[in-house]
């Protein structure tokens, strides 16, 4: 048992809240560049509530901007029901975050022009006048990560290392997120 154990990787817990919980939002949400968006389903949902989304932006209170079409079933499925799920990468190895937030819906011009990039234009044929676009806010309630403490360059070296010497040498850090 005693050998078991110094085998084990060392258990790194790092709780955020506040702005630092903010500041990693933010982080692994750049990283990701997208997400999958899950919604609870409406009965007889295909999607089962689930698809990838663009982030938009990641703003300083650490909520999660979307362009979205007004007759999505993502609108629907928020409208029936706020609360929503979001599940992000950064990278191959590292930056995972998984968010649970409150969505909420509107057709702010100025934040439409402010999120605009010119390949949504594949999603709204109307450009950025489309009159189907939608803002989707997510306000993060609370969360989950499992990231790297000194990147990826440092953890493959520790994993390359460790396999040669039959040592887990853990680089990882995880914790809650409360913004």
């Amino acid at each position: 048992m005693d050998s078991i154990n110094r085998n084990q990787p060392e258990h790194n817990l790092e709780h955020l809240a506040g702005a630092d919980a903010v500041a990693r939002i933010r982080e692994l949400s750049d990283d990701a560049d997208s997400c999958f968006f899950c919604t609870t389903p409406m009965p007889g949902s295909d999607t089962g509530g689930t698809r990838p989304m663009a982030i938009q932006e990641a703003d300083e209170t650490g909520a999660l901007w979307f362009l979205s079409a007004s007759d999505s079933h993502k609108n629907a499925e928020i409208d029936a029901d706020p609360a929503v799920r979001l599940l992000m990468q950064g990278s191959k190895h590292s930056g995972f975050l998984a968010l649970d937030g409150h969505a909420t819906i509107s057709r702010d011009r100025a934040r439409i022009e402010a999120l605009w990039n010119p390949i949504m234009k594949t999603w709204f044929t109307g450009g950025q006048d489309d009159p189907r676009i939608t803002v989707i806010k997510v306000t993060p309630t609370s969360g989950y990560y499992w990231d790297n403490k000194h990147g990826d360059l440092v953890a493959a070296t520790k994993m390359v290392v460790g396999a040669a010497i039959g040592k887990t040498l853990d680089d990882s850090i995880e914790g809650s997120l409360r913004p």
